[in-house]
């Protein structure tokens, strides 16, 4: 296990009935850790339950910000130079911190507890996960294993410099692995079982699958424009290129049609380069912080 001193932060909203356990136990494996819980707007008796199992603080939103908001919060305050971030809802278990801390201490930036199928909530949960992590691969050119996870352990340093772009809702995850990957720090994976979630879920499917999916696209064109733009521009480039062909041998025309789809393309072209010089200019700032 790393010296270095470890910081657990939990973000909750209204999960007492779950804090006991998970708190004592993380506890009792970690007694000279940091555990912070964020209550993020919590109506019940969260803090009460969470100072009274161990919790170092609790730090408490007036009201709910969001999941993406508490992790925030919770990066600013932890004082570990190990944050390690786990959800209050029972589903990450306390056994796994210290792997996935033996893990980062093997020089990764950081660790991503990665679930395995059948730890996904449901089939849909699964297909639209397996997706992500594909598109999310290819956009990077690593391998990513599990996009959306929130069990994981990072560097304090290298993940504060990415608050400012980490989004308050629960995709805060997706954006802090791209973010990683395109300011070129280390990430890596562990295989984890995930436990059934012990209460009713905060996530809205469509429009959280929505709002990842949106997400997706977004952090893409900010990790890697051109990745994005120049199929997109080949696309238009070639459809004018079929459409001028085909009107050329049965009509001997040029079309408008045809003009358009590749003055399109163009378009598309310069936007993706436009977009490459704004993401190197967004990122200027992480080599700038780097210790």
């Amino acid at each position: 296990m790393s010296k270095q001193h470890i910081s657990i932060v939990i973000p909750a909203r209204n999960e007492a009935a779950h804090l006991e356990m998970l708190v004592g136990e993380l506890r009792r494996r970690h007694p000279d850790a940091e555990i912070l819980l964020i209550s993020d707007g919590s109506t019940d008796r969260t803090a009460e339950v969470a100072i009274a199992s161990g919790a170092t603080r609790v730090i408490e939103h007036p009201y709910a910000i969001g999941n993406g908001g508490a992790i925030k919060t919770g990066a600013r305050q932890a004082t570990g130079e190990i944050i390690v971030f786990m959800d209050a809802d029972g589903q990450h278990k306390p056994a796994d911190v210290a792997p996935l801390i033996e893990r980062l201490c093997e020089g990764f930036d950081m660790v991503v507890g990665a679930r395995s199928a059948g730890s996904q909530a449901s089939l849909g949960r699964l297909a639209a996960n397996t997706l992500y992590n594909r598109l999310a691969s290819w956009v990077t050119g690593h391998p990513v294993l599990d996009l959306t996870s929130g069990f994981r352990a990072v560097r304090a340093s290298r993940f504060r410099q990415f608050l400012y772009l980490l989004p308050n809702g629960f995709s805060y995850p997706t954006t802090a692995t791209m973010a990683f990957f395109r300011a070129g720090y280390s990430v890596a994976y562990l295989p984890i079982e995930a436990l059934r979630r012990e209460g009713k879920s905060h996530v809205k499917p469509l429009r959280d699958g929505i709002r990842f999916l949106l997400i997706i696209f977004k952090i893409g064109t900010l990790y890697s424009p051109l990745k994005v733009f120049v199929p997109a521009a080949v696309f238009f480039f070639a459809l004018g290129l079929i459409r001028y062909i085909y009107t050329y041998l049965y009509n001997g025309t040029f079309t408008n049609m045809s003009v358009l789809l590749f003055i399109t393309g163009a378009l598309v072209f310069l936007l993706g380069l436009i977009s490459e010089q704004i993401a190197n200019l967004m990122y200027a700032r992480t080599d700038i912080d780097s210790p």
